[in-house]
């Protein structure tokens, strides 16, 4: 009896996930070092590693366990190819479900939002991630969002902070404003059937507009970022060149400025339309009642539309004015019509309306009979007459019944008639953005406060009530701790007199707090840099270590983010770098957005009730079976179809690994170099089985450099293992030698270690592995070892597959051909034909026409 055999009979072993994962969770739990970062100064090549943070919620589901295994396989490979890695964890720890949750447990949003930290942290470690707890962010904390405050300030100093009445979207639901980012589809972003309504507030932005072009510009050098993200980011930037036009009312000193990026149309220019809430409407309103009844009829349908999240789709209605407006192209009067798809807060709320020549226009006029007239075609010569309507060319047209500019090409007219309307003073060239500044106040309690003052009686270069911003020494303004939240009445904070009264930082008179607090994107927006620096307590975080460590390698999270919290992001690091703080221009080079886990038909979430919880997973089938499930069931970019039967395969897989392993693992000591005892010659079954496993390491290194196709990279694991279970009796036998079982069973539980971090552990253990199986080297093909020494090759006749016949790698046409005709399917598919011709394409194919 062999060794080998003698072994697996002495040790007939059992997985057993439930007594081996917890040995090795409370040894990595000990070890506060073991997933830290070398210090920045190190001359390793870095990989900063992260997954986007979560909401404290209460408790993970398998989407949180997908995303977050998705990241832990690339930190541990990376460990494992040598790099210094960073891979941290914190929470995105303030925001309105935590009121939710005082309201209904009458319990503070502090306590409530630590607690399900904690609960949440437990989880996280029993799954195994591999998160450097020492460098947690927690952002309700007052060390983390002093700095929100101390970089609101400097944004303030930099006129990037500033504060106006404007019409905002207000979400019953959550009592609070929100940005046009958290309005999709009319309703709230938290509470989907809750429709948005417009109010007048005044508000604190930020400047984002200023950094609208940096932001479209930039995307073009984020080739690491999915396209979809980034058109979705050009598409909300929404940069549009044209020209705006002062169309001056026939009768008084008003005018109507339109925005348009067609000025080579106005000439077919037959009405102009404002918006109901438009400044000229209401002068109009003012002076005529009726007219104000038929408005106040407009800006109801429209603020049903913006309900319903589709003004585009508004059925268009409109009522003229009686007014006219001059077109200062040609002197002529055009008639001034309010409509109630034309939005104040879009453009200059104004537009000219050419039917002829846009499509939505062209609705319009034929709707209520306006003149339309053509004053564009595909060329000069043309009868305009024939021309279908609307007719939107651009590129390849030219001007018609134009003026002057008659037979200019489109383009060129519209450079030029720009040029036209500055010189005499009517227009200019501009550029318009979609992108509106962000509006980050919030009428909420958990949120960081926005550190101003309204000073009560003024002072020299302030008035009474102006804006003081408080000195860094100030900082941080700390949340009080006990505070009623009732979601109604605006912020909770104003009904604490000991928050809201206060003194003038510049007068010492009297002076009241702002009591809304920041949108908590605001938070998120560089969580990732104090990650690298966590627990400085005299700055954000220290700049050689952020220089050192961004921009972050792989970022990971869900698609739904790319307009949120990616646009802010990108927004907050460019204006981070202008304050000197960092170098980089991006937060991230590299983006993957993974796909959703899906349960009966929809996304995974507590609100629709179909949560798996992974630590029902983990008891019934362990922790790694668990993760391996999420990274094995679908490629990560796409959605996963939940099925618990999927885990129990895993765990039965694993199982044939533990008990392989646990019967070879004598042959650890093993390491006589392959082939030596046989003077170099590889037996059969030895090449066989080290060519499967160096293909294997091929593949998955190379799955690991970009393609992330993990399910095939475990796929591959899992053929590796058919092809050693089908070689026991070759292995047993002495057929395969020690050294060569040796490397076979290392090299497979380094590869599985990405995957699986607990059974690798213990099985690396049990081989005899030095330190953790996670710092050890990742194994290296041996491309002349994974060299196949024959083909398959298909084999057709007319085009239709016969057979597949095998030869030798690097056989020449005429021996391929000769196979095929040798072959005894072909030979009876041809039988009593003639061969025309044999088409061979070398590796791939070989058909035969025949008739």
């Amino acid at each position: 009896m062999s060794e080998i055999v003698k072994n697996d009979v002495e040790r007939q072993v059992r997985y057993t996930p439930a007594e081996i994962e917890p040995k090795w969770q409370a040894q990595w739990d000990a070890d506060a070092s073991l997933y830290a970062a070398e210090p920045h100064e190190t001359g390793k090549p870095k990989f900063y590693c992260l997954e986007m943070l979560p909401y404290p919620s209460g408790a993970l589901h398998m989407g949180h366990v997908r995303n977050y295994a998705i990241g832990d396989a690339l930190a541990r490979f990376m460990w494992m190819r040598g790099y210094n890695v960073l891979h941290p964890m914190g929470w995105d720890a303030f925001g309105l479900p935590a009121e939710n949750a005082a309201l209904k447990n009458k319990m503070p949003p502090r306590e409530w939002t630590l607690g399900n930290i904690a609960s949440m942290r437990k989880q996280m470690q029993r799954m195994g991630l591999s998160y450097d707890w020492s460098t947690e962010v927690t952002t309700c904390l007052p060390e983390y969002y002093r700095w929100n405050q101390w970089i609101f300030l400097k944004m303030f100093e930099k006129g990037l902070a500033y504060r106006k009445q404007s019409k905002v979207n207000w979400c019953p639901e959550c009592q609070t404003v929100l940005a046009n980012e958290q309005v999709i589809g009319g309703c709230c972003w938290r509470h989907e059937d809750t429709s948005v309504e417009l109010r007048d507030l005044t508000q604190w932005f930020l400047r984002i507009t200023q950094y609208s072009d940096e932001l479209l510009n930039g995307l073009d050098k984020l080739d690491g970022w999915p396209e979809k993200v980034r058109t979705m980011q050009r598409n909300w930037i929404g940069r549009s060149e044209g020209t705006l036009v002062d169309f001056k009312v026939a009768e008084g000193d008003a005018k109507i400025t339109v925005f348009t990026t067609r000025v080579d149309t106005i000439f077919g220019a037959t009405s102009v339309q404002l918006a109901p809430e438009h400044a000229v409407s209401k002068a109009f309103a003012a002076e005529d009642p009726a007219l104000a009844a038929q408005i106040e009829e407009l800006l109801d349908q429209q603020k049903k539309a913006r309900e319903a999240g589709d003004v585009g789709a508004i059925e268009k209605h409109g009522i003229p004015t009686g007014r006219f407006a001059v077109n200062p192209f040609n002197g002529e009067n055009v008639p001034i019509w309010v409509a109630n798809y034309i939005l104040a807060d879009y453009g200059t709320g104004a537009i000219m309306s050419v039917p002829a020549h846009d499509e939505r226009d062209f609705e319009f006029a034929t709707k209520y009979g306006l003149p339309v007239r053509r004053v564009i075609a595909p060329n000069v010569d043309m009868d305009a007459a024939g021309l279908a309507l609307p007719y939107t060319g651009e590129a390849e047209a030219v001007l018609i019944d134009s003026g002057a500019w008659t037979g200019e090409a489109c383009l060129e007219a519209q450079e030029k008639m720009a040029a036209f309307a500055a010189a005499n003073g009517f227009g200019t060239a501009t550029v318009t953005y979609r992108l509106k500044d962000w509006g980050v106040s919030r009428q909420r309690y958990w949120g960081t406060p926005i550190p101003m003052v309204y000073c009560q009686n003024g002072h020299p270069g302030i008035e009474a009530g102006g804006v003081v911003p408080l000195p860094e020494s100030a900082l941080p303004v700390e949340l009080p701790a006990q505070v009623e939240i009732t979601q109604q009445g605006g912020s909770p904070l104003g009904r604490v007199a000991e928050f809201v009264n206060t003194t003038c930082p510049v007068c010492n008179g009297p002076a009241r707090r702002e009591t809304d607090t920041m949108d908590t994107f605001v938070d998120s927006s560089w969580y990732f840099y104090r990650y690298t620096d966590a627990k400085n307590s005299t700055a954000p975080f220290d700049s050689a270590k952020a220089n050192y460590w961004f921009p972050i390698d792989q970022y990971i999270g869900g698609v739904e983010h790319a307009i949120l919290h990616l646009i802010y992001s990108r927004f907050w690091t460019k204006v981070m770098r202008d304050l000197g703080m960092i170098e980089n221009d991006e937060p991230a080079a590299r983006l993957f957005t993974q796909g959703m886990v899906v349960k009966d038909g929809a996304k995974m979430s507590k609100s629709k009730g179909n949560v798996v919880s992974p630590d029902l997973m983990i008891e019934r089938y362990g922790a790694d079976a668990t993760r391996m499930y999420a990274l094995f069931a679908a490629p990560p970019d796409r959605d996963l179809e939940w099925q618990e039967e999927g885990v129990a395969g895993i765990s039965r897989f694993l199982s044939r690994v533990y008990r392989l392993t646990t019967k070879y693992s004598g042959a650890g000591t093993a390491r006589t170099a392959i082939g030596a005892s046989r003077g170099g010659e590889i037996p059969a079954a030895e090449q066989k089985l080290l060519r499967k496993l160096h293909q294997t390491i091929a593949k998955i290194t190379l799955d690991f450099s970009g393609r992330w196709h993990f399910n095939t990279c475990i796929a591959a694991i899992m053929e590796l293992v058919n092809e050693i279970q089908s070689s026991e009796p070759a292995m047993d036998s002495g057929e395969v030698s020690a050294a060569a079982v040796s490397e076979i069973f290392r090299s497979l539980v380094l590869m599985l270690a990405p995957f699986a971090p607990f059974v690798s552990a213990e099985l690396w253990g049990e081989l005899g592995g030095e330190g953790q199986v996670f710092r050890a080297a990742w194994p290296v093909a041996n491309e002349e070892l994974a060299k196949e020494d024959a083909l398959e090759i298909p084999v057709q006749v007319n085009g239709k597959l016969v057979t597949v016949v095998t030869v030798p790698v690097g056989s020449d046409e005429a021996t391929v051909k000769a196979a095929a005709l040798e072959d005894a399917k072909v030979q009876a598919r041809i039988e009593g034909k003639t061969v025309v011709k044999v088409i061979v394409v070398p590796g791939k194919l070989v058909n035969l026409v025949v008739k």
